[in-house]
């Protein structure tokens, strides 16, 4: 089939990102003679770079990873916790039954750069002024605005310019949004890049005690005091309409880090497929595979009407699953053996039908009885504040015109998660789903030059739930990148921003690439879909019965028939939907042949290698 770019193939190394500027930091590394994990962390610094309205050093971070020296697959938690002081009452008293989707009060610990160090640390090979330094070149030298940015802040330029001053002076150039095209700087964050990298330096030691020392300056040394001064002594507008200041102070940041845990894995068709735990959606992807293992997928056409009903309704249960049943394992029983076994799915598989179900079904693993927290019908004529939930780009058309999530007078903020996958030649393999942090989130730092994420409207306040807002604990969120190995070697790395639209965009392409031998470029283009049959994630946590968003390059004869079926289908753009990258090993004839591949959706992510 036509793609829109080749699947590219090598043998020294591959990096694949959702910005071409990152890929090329990232790439820089591994021609310094640098591993898979340096180019990892260096084109993940420059995301948060280059790709402001998607990521930034305030947020979130988790990463799995195959060393090849101990042919061991872990998972980096980069996932801060929520503030020692986050409590229902709290968030009560100030009349809230929803935490913000913006501001101040949605902030957790931001993970993002101690899962960074994390990584360099214990399997990367390169000092940390190599990996830094892109990053610092980029925020200090300038970077070229893409499209999709000028759109970002141009719809949150007002709330900027009225209530955001600090972001308006980073963001705006003379008040208004930057041009396409035009250079863009970051002077404060590369100040504070190479502030961090000169303290960090000045303690010496070795690679590893300089790599930590940057990491124990973020997390108690003028990070984490410029932090703890702007949430206790400003106040600013968030998406409750009101002013408030932030919960999180320079006690949560000194005691978080960055831990390494086992991955959650399930075997389908010969391949091992591991995942985060269910303090992220990970498991979906993996329940989503139990439920299809009974399906004859080879035999239905990849962009056919069977496969995609046959797929969603899988995606809804599993989703619904997520909803009942996931959260911080520290402090939550959750059943994932059950979840993922046998007897569980052939019954759970059971309830698809030929029809489009429009219930939320979470099943009873080992008996014990699903509990939902309170939520809402979606109304299309409910206005969100600027900045609101996941900055997602998955507008519907209707009539030609733009529907989907309306705006107040601020505008709609546009966006997404960014990801990024590498690949060398000694078989190191990562695979990371940087988030958070963006610019719409909250109002830039003005001694940092970043913001902070909004992770904590993930929880609900409401008692009794696997999600239920506690003080240092992690939310369930929607970050989920994917390793996949054949016979104990890692194969595939794969992902996609997208929230709750994650791991249904990269079962898609991970099904084509399987089960219908698309290779990774094909898979990628090939046109998407997903559901929003699930309670979202994102403020205001609304759920949409039914509603599957699909791009519009499928044919009317899939479309009609989906319809039939009772999928209530809203049409998109026509590359619209997933943002996928991804890298691989194949062997050949003995040989081991790397290869890569990037969405073409929005003109920013590339692949290189060779």
């Amino acid at each position: 089939m036509f793609t829109t770019r080749p699947e590219i193939r090598g043998t020294y190394g591959m990096v694949s990102s959702t910005h071409y500027l990152a890929t090329m930091a990232g790439w820089s590394m591994l021609e310094k003679g640098g591993n898979a994990f340096d180019a990892a962390v260096a084109t993940g610094l420059a995301l948060q770079v280059v790709h402001p309205y998607q990521n930034g050093p305030g947020g979130d971070l988790p990463i799995i990873l195959h060393d090849s020296s101990s042919r061991k697959t872990k998972v980096i938690c980069g996932q801060g916790v929520s503030p020692q002081a986050a409590t229902i009452n709290r968030y009560n008293q100030l009349g809230l039954d929803l935490v913000p989707g913006t501001g101040l009060l949605a902030a957790c610990v931001p993970g993002a750069f101690g899962a960074w160090m994390l990584l360099l640390r214990d399997y990367g090979t390169l000092p940390l002024s190599d990996v830094m330094q892109p990053a610092i070149d980029y925020a200090r030298n300038g970077y070229a605005v893409v499209p999709m940015m000028n759109t970002v802040i141009a719809n949150v330029a007002e709330l900027f310019r009225s209530a955001w001053p600090t972001s308006a002076n980073t963001y705006l150039v003379n008040g208004a949004p930057p041009k396409v095209g035009s250079l863009h700087y970051n002077h404060v964050l590369s100040d504070t890049y190479a502030r961090l990298l000169k303290e960090s330096n000045s303690k010496g030691g070795n690679r590893e005690n300089i790599i930590e020392s940057a990491t124990k300056i973020f997390y108690e040394g003028f990070v984490a005091e410029e932090i703890d001064r702007f949430c206790s002594k400003t106040e600013w507008l968030d998406s409750s309409g009101e002013m408030h200041g932030g919960l999180l102070n320079g006690e949560d940041m000194c005691r978080w880090r960055a831990t390494i845990e086992d991955p959650v894995s399930y075997e389908y068709n010969g391949y091992t497929v591991c995942k985060p735990g269910p303090w992220s959606q990970g498991p979906v992807l993996l329940q989503q595979l139990a439920l299809l293992k009974g399906f004859n997928l080879e035999s239905m056409d990849p962009l056919g009407p069977d496969f995609i009903h046959t797929q969603i309704e899988c995606a809804k249960l599993a989703l619904a699953d997520r909803e009942a049943w996931y959260g911080d394992p520290a402090v939550n029983d959750v059943p994932l053996e059950t979840l993922l076994s046998d007897n569980y799915n052939d019954n759970r598989r059971q309830l698809i039908s030929t029809q489009a179900s429009t219930e939320l079904l979470p099943g009873s693993p080992n008996d014990r009885q699903p509990k939902l927290a309170e939520f809402n019908i979606a109304d299309p004529k409910v206005f969100l504040p600027a900045g609101a939930g996941e900055p997602n780009t998955s507008q519907t058309k209707n009539n030609n015109k733009r529907i989907g999530p309306a705006a107040d007078i601020h505008g709609p903020s546009d966006g997404d998660t960014v990801h990024l996958d590498t690949v060398d030649q000694s078989g190191n393999m990562v695979s990371c789903m940087p988030s958070g942090g963006w610019l719409q989130s909250s109002p830039v730092i003005p001694g940092l030059g970043f913001c902070l994420g909004t992770r904590a409207q993930m929880f609900w306040l409401q008692e009794g739930y696997p999600t239920t807002l506690r003080p240092s604990i992690r939310p369930r969120t929607t970050l989920s990148p994917t390793l996949a190995l054949k016979d104990g070697e890692p194969v595939l790395a794969f992902g996609t921003p997208g929230g709750d639209a994650q791991d249904q965009w990269a079962l898609t392409m991970f099904l084509r690439h399987t089960h219908h031998k698309m290779n990774l470029q094909e898979a990628i283009d090939a046109p998407n879909f997903h559901t929003d049959h699930m309670p979202s994630s994102f403020y205001p946590r609304t759920f949409q019965p039914a509603v599957v968003k699909a791009e519009n390059r499928l044919s009317v004869e899939t479309i009609t028939s989906l319809r039939n079926r009772g999928h209530k289908i809203e049409l998109t753009d026509d590359w619209s939907l997933g943002r996928m990258t991804a890298v691989g090993r194949e062997k050949i004839n003995g040989e081991w042949l790397l290869k890569a591949a990037a969405h073409p959706r929005f003109q920013e992510a590339y692949s290189v290698g060779r």
